[in-house]
């Protein structure tokens, strides 16, 4: 599989073992002191001291707080269950890279410090994962479960499920899976992976960018094989922080991290080549829906180098991928937003009314 231009080679130990837990929660951890025991909390409220669960606390070059040495108490308090890894600065990619590098459990898990985890939920999924151990090699790929949009301080949430899209109660393929609503693409809230797969594929996130959890729910989905769906709402996603990526302010500024990710998701993944009808529906579905976003918020900016940014995302694209652009193009979430002119920006920003809903922005 071709990697990432320009990323650090691959780690010569990442696919050291054996795997000696179940499940590894890799919680990317930068300045969280202030929500980070919650989070860790979550999981060991599942966990009763059962030592086939490791939660690695990832410090990603946290410097303005104690996450440091919160993360160290956690490791002491809990030293067969809990790791914690220092590392310098390198985003939320990075986090994750090295998450997979140092895991020790069968499958994988990331929860973002800020979020946390459903303990009835979870005492429902862990008996499954612990059954695929046994299995070896035909474990399941990727086990699928609900999140919560949890906006505190509104006091609401949204829950997200996917009952209308794939079995319950068995191990099923793609050509099982029925058809995703707009509002229900993966996300990595509501996935676990099987870590060996993850190295196979040798999956490296781009470092020092925002956005690359799309190119974690993305990339490995044409080697996932089999998959299990629990109906239960097991991670709950924080809405509402200050600065958070899905703002609409902060989106603007970081639109060239969108862009980077986009095309590396062109790169990463060829579409045509894929067996499976329905996987191939579904990522056309979710490459568009990152080809609007980045449509949507070019045409807010509305300068002749946002304007040119767009057109070389679709150039690059076609150039790419030709195919797969003549779908893109005809896909009614972006025949209106590529409009020139006024009359396209006025669509553009009807279609960021639109896009908050959907996508979830803000």
């Amino acid at each position: 599989m071709r990697r990432f231009a320009a990323e650090r080679p691959f780690p010569s130990d990442f696919r050291r073992g054996p795997f000696v837990k179940t499940i590894s929660f890799a919680l990317p951890c930068y300045n969280s002191a202030e929500y980070m025991d919650k989070c860790v909390e979550s999981i060991l409220a599942f966990c009763d001291d059962r030592e086939d669960i490791e939660i690695l606390i990832v410090n990603d070059g946290s410097t303005k707080d104690d996450t440091r040495q919160k993360a160290d108490e956690w490791q002491t308090r809990h030293p067969q269950i809990i790791r914690a890894i220092h590392k310098e600065n390198g985003g939320h990619g990075s986090a994750v890279n090295t998450g997979i590098s140092h895991a020790r459990g069968f499958y994988y898990k990331v929860v973002d410090s800020d979020d946390w985890l459903d303990e009835a939920s979870m005492r429902t999924i862990m008996p499954y994962l612990r059954e695929q151990v046994a299995r070896a090699e035909n474990a399941t790929d990727m086990v699928v479960a609900n999140y919560v949009y949890e906006k505190v301080f509104e006091g609401k949430h949204t829950v997200m499920d996917y009952a209308n899209v794939f079995p319950e109660g068995r191990e099923f393929g793609w050509d099982e899976v029925g058809r995703f609503k707009s509002s229900q693409y993966l996300l990595m809230h509501s996935v676990i992976y099987r870590t060996q797969m993850l190295r196979d594929i040798e999956l490296v996130l781009p470092e020092h960018c925002f956005y690359v959890d799309n190119i974690f729910v993305y990339v490995p989905l044409p080697h996932v094989h089999s998959i299990r769906y629990f109906n239960v709402d097991m991670y709950r996603y924080f809405i509402g922080r200050e600065g958070q990526s899905v703002n609409e302010d902060v989106m603007k500024s970081r639109i060239d991290q969108h862009l980077r990710v986009t095309r590396l998701m062109v790169d990463q993944v060829d579409i045509d080549r894929v067996d499976s009808p329905r996987l191939s529906a579904y990522l056309d579905s979710y490459l568009a829906m990152m080809m609007c976003i980045c449509a949507v918020f070019l045409r807010m900016i509305d300068t002749p180098e946002s304007n040119g940014k767009l057109a070389d995302t679709w150039g690059y694209l076609k150039e790419r991928r030709p195919k797969v652009y003549g779908r893109l193009r005809r896909n009614p979430l972006n025949i209106g937003m590529n409009l020139p002119g006024s009359l396209g920006r006025g669509i553009g920003l009807g279609g960021y009314r639109l896009a908050r809903k959907v996508f979830k922005f803000n």
